[in-house]
């Protein structure tokens, strides 16, 4: 089934345009929602001890909200409205268009002329980008608009990990759902093959977490890693898994190592694996049979 517009002409600037303003949101959903998880822990391990905490839940130098917030003080995705950290101007309609303020502004606060973190805009010219590929990729169908879905979800499960080593479970669980709701009609596997993709994503990392704690008493990945790779299968079916292992390996490894070597990244702080995960299954989603298909090639196969 398509969709109703089809002239690429009218189809890719407004999906540009949806992407920036889609950007703009997921920059307050990477910067806001592990803080207020870490709200409603804090919260939620006072009351377990019966005792009294002030949690300082915003702590960086990032260009938005940031305030010391007590138990009972109001903070969500909306609440409370963004301002400059530095001087709490509130941040006007206009001064939040999608890249176009940023310029206009020249990326400062119009009223103290604090920098506002170029991260921003890259975010939002990202999200914009990586459904345009998407869009080519699959055209207009049914698959291309379950696919940007599922491009902004890694996109934003990303960054919260590189940030802050956490794979929040409000975002990866109703995506693996999805996965397999999408998945009932075959959109892109059929159902057998997603519900075992699902469970041997989670089981086959969940194994070698058991096997390598076993073997050095460490924990080598978090649990939020097996719920992506999981959700991934859902999305695949168990096929692409060893695809998006091999891949998130290799991606791992030469960036793991560039960092270390350009002074980017300390060798004992551990390095999240998410980001290389979601790489690897973006790049499953629109190019698994032509990876597959020079894979064989090289190995003499075809």
């Amino acid at each position: 089934m398509n969709f109703i517009i089809t002239d690429p002409y009218i189809l890719y600037p407004q999906l540009l345009i949806l992407g920036l303003i889609v950007g703009s949101f997921l920059n307050v959903v990477i910067y806001r929602l592990p803080r207020m998880l870490k709200k409603q822990w804090t919260k939620e391990c006072a009351d377990l001890l019966q005792i009294s905490v002030t949690t300082d839940i915003n702590t960086g130098s990032d260009f938005d909200t940031k305030s010391t917030n007590t138990d009972g003080d109001k903070f969500n995705l909306a609440y409370p409205s963004s301002h400059c950290p530095q001087c709490k101007h509130s941040i006007r309609p206009w001064e939040n268009i999608p890249i176009l303020s940023y310029l206009l502004l020249k990326g400062r606060c119009s009223s103290c002329k604090a920098t506002i973190s170029i991260r921003y805009p890259i975010i939002e010219l990202t999200t914009a980008i990586l459904a345009l590929v998407v869009l080519i990729k699959f055209s207009h169908s049914w698959q291309a608009a379950a696919a940007i879905l599922l491009t902004w979800g890694l996109l934003t499960l990303s960054i919260i990990d590189y940030d802050t080593q956490l794979l929040p479970d409000i975002l990866t669980i109703p995506l693996l759902w999805i996965g397999l709701l999408v998945n009932t009609g075959s959109l892109f596997t059929d159902p057998i093959s997603a519900i075992l993709g699902a469970t041997l994503g989670y089981m086959s990392f969940w194994s070698l977490f058991q096997l390598f704690y076993i073997l050095t008493g460490k924990q080598g990945m978090g649990y939020g890693d097996f719920k992506l790779l999981a959700m991934l299968g859902a999305w695949l079916g168990w096929q692409s898994l060893p695809q998006i292992i091999l891949l998130s390996s290799c991606t791992g490894a030469i960036i793991g190592i560039m960092m270390i070597v350009l002074g980017k990244h300390q060798q004992d702080k551990p390095i999240p694996f998410g980001p290389y995960l979601a790489i690897a299954g973006w790049m499953s989603l629109l190019w698994g049979n032509e990876i597959n298909a020079l894979y064989y090639h090289w190995i003499g196969l075809n």
